[in-house]
């Protein structure tokens, strides 16, 4: 299966994002605590450039907390400051202004130094597709100041948000990148829902995502939907069809259906807390 997808109105997010550059003192890159390198935007680097930059482990719940924290300290060791944090849920929110007042803080010296006072900070919010921008800057807002929706593509242009009277966000449009050089990387999106589903093969998706559960978090599939252990990915969604009396006419098993239950558990966290790469790879 090739991953791809770079629709028309992510090259206009992207020029948007240029033309605002300028104004910027900050970039709050969101990464998924699941796939924190292959959720980065490599293009992301290129517009920063001499800008300060934080990173913020997005879905922080969904992912091993050891696995948390490793990637943590290797954003910290790459010279970015970094935090975890889940946006639907609230936690590490109220920790951010102080972390963005600390990742400005040469900036602010600068500006006091040249007699600008009590400007506010501004900062663009940028990441992928359906990596939770919109609803990390409601909850830190407190309130509905960002559309939302669990599916790529929800938020179409650029919005400024005033926090309070230091910081000021840029809201942006997700936006990948024309080609992915790794396959690898955009299977991985193809998993956490980056990717539009329209465009995938489910069914051999849900089958590699059965690969690496096989290898790296094994019995968990067994223990959700009680079923044997795989011998086969394909045999392993046969079977929860099976558990999950998916069938389609003439009694067969919905393979199919099956493999978009997998793949909601698996965005859902309902197969539990998985992170599928390591800082090492």
């Amino acid at each position: 299966m090739h991953f791809q997808w770079y629709p028309g109105h992510m090259t206009k997010a992207r020029r948007m994002m240029q033309e605002n550059i300028k104004l910027i003192d900050l970039i709050i890159e969101l990464v998924d605590a699941r796939i924190p390198l292959s959720s980065r935007n490599p293009d992301i680097d290129d517009l920063g450039k001499g800008k300060a930059r934080l990173i913020l482990l997005n879905k922080a719940d969904l992912a091993e907390d050891r696995l948390n924290d490793a990637w943590i300290e290797y954003f910290k060791s790459k010279g970015y400051s970094a935090v975890k944090v889940n946006s639907k849920k609230g936690g590490g929110i109220k920790s951010i202004q102080s972390v963005i007042q600390e990742a400005c803080r040469e900036k602010t010296e600068r500006d006091r130094k040249r007699g600008i006072l009590n400007r506010p900070v501004r900062a663009m919010v940028v990441g992928i597709p359906n990596v939770g921008k919109s609803t990390f800057i409601n909850a830190l807002a407190g309130k509905a100041c960002a559309k939302t929706g669990n599916k790529p593509g929800v938020t179409k242009g650029k919005q400024w948000i005033r926090l309070n009277k230091s910081v000021e966000l840029l809201d942006t449009p997700g936006i990948l990148w024309p080609k992915f050089e790794d396959q690898e990387v955009g299977r991985k999106l193809a998993f956490i829902g980056s990717i539009k589903d329209e465009i995938l093969q489910t069914e051999e998706l849900a089958a590699e995502l059965v690969k690496f559960m096989a290898k790296f978090y094994p019995g968990v599939l067994e223990e959700k939907y009680d079923i044997p252990e795989p011998a086969d990915a394909y045999k392993c969604l046969s079977d929860i069809a099976e558990s999950r009396h998916c069938l389609v006419r003439g009694n067969e098993f919905d393979t199919e259906k099956a493999a978009s239950i997998l793949l909601d558990d698996f965005r859902g966290g309902r197969l539990g807390r998985i992170t599928l790469e390591r800082p090492q790879e």
